[in-house]
């Protein structure tokens, strides 16, 4: 079960870059689900959106309220980039990395590296160093590498953009694994068959505003307006 206390509540939100809004005003509850698809067309404000839930970025005006102590859900939160950043160490250490950081006993440490290893496929290539891996494998292991620390929320910003179909699925896998599991997920996707495999609710972002959001049915099936309704059919929508 994804833990009921982990909500956030958007009040009132922009961000503001030299002088330009680029998200907002934001009102939002980020609820109970498990797992939460942000779409809309490039430019909408998809990042910027997971970026300020995730609290590294600074909100010009209004409020981004937790259900527990800020530095609680900090803790309690992971974030995978788009292009996913690498230690200049083998596959075994960029995994450990998080649980050192944890202050993880060493038995505890090598016995969940492992397992995570053999969780996204790279349970051969332990000692490879990461920036020889390729673009599939660098996302399995990011993604290993933020749920091998057991978060409850975890952002993702496009993690499936420009991989293969099989690398794909690997990683829907994965995803659907953690949120059984009781992380709650938040990632953004120009993927529409992907979020409607995955979503339980949707966020729709347009020119910087939640344009619509609730249950993913309802969304994908009966869409309140036009521009949602063009956006699905892969219309261009400004």
């Amino acid at each position: 079960m994804v833990d009921p206390q982990m909500s956030a509540q958007l009040v009132d939100v922009v961000v503001k870059r030299r002088g330009k809004t680029v998200l907002g005003p934001v009102n939002l509850d980020l609820g109970a689900a498990r797992f939460t698809i942000v779409i809309g067309p490039n430019g909408a404000g998809k990042t910027t959106l997971l970026k300020v839930l995730h609290g590294v970025e600074r909100v010009s005006s209004g409020t981004v309220q937790w259900s527990v102590p800020d530095e609680q859900a900090r803790q309690a939160q992971a974030y995978v980039f788009q292009s996913p950043i690498m230690l200049r160490r083998s596959v075994r250490q960029n995994l450990a990395y998080p649980l050192e950081l944890l202050g993880t006993g060493k038995d505890e440490t090598a016995h969940r590296v492992a397992t995570w290893a053999r969780n996204i496929g790279l349970e051969d290539m332990l000692d490879t160093p990461a920036p020889r891996l390729s673009g599939g494998e660098k996302q399995k292991l990011a993604l290993g590498r933020a749920l091998i620390r057991q978060p409850k929320v975890l952002f993702l910003d496009e993690p499936c953009a420009n991989l293969d179909g099989r690398s794909t699925r690997e990683i829907e896998a994965l995803l659907t694994v953690a949120t059984k599991a009781g992380t709650r997920i938040v990632m953004t996707t120009h993927n529409i068959g992907q979020a409607m495999r995955l979503s339980e609710t949707v966020i729709f972002l347009l020119n910087g505003a939640v344009h619509e959001s609730g249950p993913a049915s309802e969304f994908f099936n009966a869409p309140c307006t036009p521009e949602a309704q063009a956006f699905l059919k892969g219309d261009i929508v400004e």
